[in-house]
């Protein structure tokens, strides 16, 4: 499964709040940002293994 994130506003300014999406984990869990308002939050996009990036 194969997952793209197309921005269809402007890019973010500082203190802008992100727009919510979800994304499944490696596990099918379904996650969204909107579960985590309020927390302190890292994102970390890696490539899948044995792929380019």
């Amino acid at each position: 499964m194969t997952w793209f994130l197309f921005a269809s506003d402007p890019a973010l300014a500082v203190g802008d709040s992100a727009p919510d999406f979800s994304l499944r984990d490696e596990n099918g869990e379904l996650h969204s940002l909107r579960d985590y308002r309020g927390s302190r939050l890292v994102l970390y996009f890696f490539p899948k293994a044995e792929t380019p990036g």
